[in-house]
């Protein structure tokens, strides 16, 4: 369609930043004060123009919104789990946007004891969450939090699950978890920086009592670490975890003993991770440490935890990368990870028969799943395929029988699976690695140029985008579309290597990997340029910043929702959250080497008189990972230096922050929006 309607423009301010002598002038720097009316109206000024420019897909939007809805079970529900003698049920009800939290004592049969109804609770809020419900040990209490915000800053507050009031203890500004100790009336939560929104303290609260009487138990003085607190699985141990992004370290206080010390379970080596699990007299540790690049599995007595005393249970493999461990009283549990797909292995304690889980797909994602009991022969896991529906199993370690719990239901009438095509497929990057791309598509598709193909990566903090099923995604599908993610370094799809070989000075990697993967689907003929489509979220949206700076050619439309690009200003920046953490991921550019490298990629830094793709990019006013100020900037800095008349959209959820509108149903108003871009450039208009 022909543009009709003169696009907002952001006035100049220029703003001189310098650091080791290199001068950067920021003609935006003004729009980082959400309190200036002349910011809101920017920002409302660019929804305007959206809301304009696309009003001609108002009833696409409208059909994708109640196609997508249309195939999700309104009255769904959680598949029951089993802890302390009740089972727990997360449930929705028709025609509401929020879960109802239940449980029920001793048997499914059970009276349902309803426990927290979201859909009252978020009544006169735009926006609510509920976060870190956690159950005192005699099942009497419920401590939870809630965020109203959306900037993932959260009041804690305990109800009386007998008489259903609330106690009169209001916990502010917290990250919304929480962790009782076996006396039932002592919790233990994590507190924010105001300014950084760093956790950053831990707190011990006495039910009944008033915040400013709380005793500070662990204050985490280094600022690039974060903590928490939680409770061993075998519910002898309260856990205190401090961790950056290359080092962790945990201390212990039994459980029984809530007004007891801390105790330092190994101090920590800057570079060695490692993550604890009790089970007996001993504890396990899953570490990196010696060289242990894909981490193996240690062990050592509970009353000898530094690292001296760790002897290898599980070696380290070059070719296996061990993610995750579950403890059962009479088996050990493996998450692992090989030529890119996940494998789960049983190993019996008393060292007799260990086998793997047999999955046959080449586009899988299977996951150990919630699994708090500790005394039971039943491992949960998840198992999905990008055409494969989510599924909750059981599975008997002993007798090696399964159970299919839930399997998602897809409502309409219409999704059969077997009408899809799963393939994996391999680019070769210009280093000449091997860069997995995983796809699905409707049977039948031609190899003509002609299809149009959305491509997705995120390539970040070692983050893992496994093949997922997505209800919504049939509405691209089933529209001609082909979907991939392609599984690019800086993410952790093909061990930790290709993690440590995404980041700091190998950052580059991960966007000419995406460029790589982009040529190879147009070369194989999967897709052209006039019909590929990129998106990517937050630091994937960092990854969209620097390839439309990089080979803008390639693509006709490009999705970017909450994009970090202002990366050298936010990373010089140590008020706003997430900086200091971040400096073991893109480095620290108070350092001139840091600071020269991230300049060269920077999608601010970096835009320049050249032709750009359509692109819609979205943001949340209250956004605390991603500010919003950083896309209103980019697309501010877009407008004056673009040479092409494609579209560019800045849409801002003015209610919202980093995860979207919180309703199961508002966040699928926000997925039609992204669709009908896509398919308004396709020319596709139902």
């Amino acid at each position: 369609m022909s543009i009709t309607i003169p696009p907002p423009t952001a006035k100049k301010i220029p703003k001189t930043l310098e650091k080791h002598g290199d001068k950067r002038v920021d003609d935006y720097f003004w729009l980082n004060d959400r309190q200036n009316k002349e910011v809101i109206d920017y920002l409302n000024s660019e929804n305007q123009y959206y809301e304009e420019m696309t009003a001609h897909t108002k009833g696409l939007k409208n059909l994708l919104f109640e196609e997508m809805k249309g195939r999700i079970k309104e009255d769904d529900s959680s598949v029951p789990y089993f802890f302390n003698g009740y089972w727990y049920i997360t449930r929705f009800e028709t025609g509401k946007d929020y879960p109802i939290y239940a449980r029920k004592k001793g048997s499914l049969t059970a009276k349902e004891e309803i426990l927290f109804d979201c859909n009252e609770m978020a009544k006169g809020h735009s926006y609510f969450q509920l976060g870190g419900v956690s159950i005192s040990p005699d099942n009497k209490y419920a401590s939870f939090g809630v965020d109203i915000i959306g900037r993932r800053i959260y009041t804690i507050q305990v109800k009386n699950l007998q008489t259903g009031k609330l106690f009169e203890d209001k916990i502010e500004n917290t990250t919304g978890s929480s962790t009782w100790a076996n006396d039932n009336k002592t919790l233990f939560y994590t507190q924010q920086d105001k300014q950084t929104l760093r956790s950053d303290k831990v707190f011990k609260h006495k039910l009944g009592g008033r915040q400013e009487q709380d005793v500070l138990v662990y204050d985490e003085v280094d600022d690039t670490f974060n903590v928490s607190v939680s409770k061993e699985k075998s519910k002898k141990y309260i856990v205190i975890s401090s961790s950056s992004t290359l080092t962790t370290e945990f201390r212990t206080l039994l459980a029984d003993d809530p007004d007891g010390k801390f105790k330092v379970f190994q101090p920590r080596v800057r570079g060695m991770e490692y993550s604890i699990a009790h089970y007996g007299d001993s504890f396990y540790i899953l570490t990196n440490k010696d060289d242990a690049t894909n981490f193996k599995l240690m062990k050592t007595p509970e009353k000898a935890t530094s690292m001296e005393n760790w002897k290898d249970l599980i070696p380290h493999r070059e070719d296996v990368l061990l993610e995750d461990i579950e403890i059962f009283k009479d088996y050990l549990v493996l998450g692992e990870r090989s030529n890119g797909l996940n494998k789960i292995r049983i190993m019996p304690w008393n060292g007799k028969g260990e086998y793997y889980l047999p999955f046959d797909s080449e586009t899988y994602t299977a996951n150990i799943s919630t699994n708090p009991d500790f005394d039971t022969q039943i491992l949960r896991y998840s198992y999905q395929s990008l055409g494969t529906p989510s599924s909750v199993i059981d599975f008997n370690m002993k007798t090696k029988e399964k159970e299919i719990k839930k399997e998602q239901q897809v409502l309409g009438g219409k999704f059969d699976k077997k009408n899809y095509v799963e393939e994996r497929v391999w680019a070769t990057a210009e280093d000449g690695t091997k860069i997995p791309i995983s796809m699905i598509y409707r049977k039948g598709m031609k190899k003509d140029g002609k299809n149009p193909l959305l491509l997705y990566a995120y390539g970040s903090y070692g983050a893992t985008m496994d093949p997922y099923f997505s209800s919504t995604r049939l509405s691209l599908l089933d529209r001609g579309f082909i979907y991939a993610i392609a599984h690019i370094r800086g993410g952790e799809d093909m061990g930790r290597l290709w993690y440590e070989n995404g980041k700091l000075l190998h950052k580059k990697n991960t966007f000419t990997d995406f460029i790589d993967c982009s040529k190879f689907v147009i070369k194989e003929k999967y897709t052209s340029a006039e019909h590929l489509y990129a998106e990517g979220g937050s630091a994937g949206g960092l990854l969209m910043g620097a390839v439309v700076n990089m080979a803008p050619e390639l693509y006709h439309g490009v999705i970017a929702q909450v994009p970090f690009v202002d990366v050298v200003t936010t990373m010089l920046d140590d008020t706003i959250p997430l900086t200091t953490g971040e400096y073991d991921e893109w480095g620290n550019p108070n350092e001139k080497e840091y600071y020269d490298y991230m300049k060269s990629y920077s999608p601010y830094d970096n835009v320049k008189a050249q032709n750009y793709p359509n692109m819609y990019v979205s943001t949340g006013l209250h956004d605390s990972q991603v500010q919003y100020w950083e896309p209103a900037k980019w697309v501010a800095k877009l407008r004056t230096l673009k040479t092409d008349t494609n579209l560019l959209f800045l849409d801002t959820n003015m209610d919202a922050g980093h995860g979207g509108a919180s309703g199961r149903f508002e966040a699928l108003k926000e997925l039609a929006k992204e669709f009908s871009f896509l398919l308004d450039l396709e020319g596709i208009e139902n």
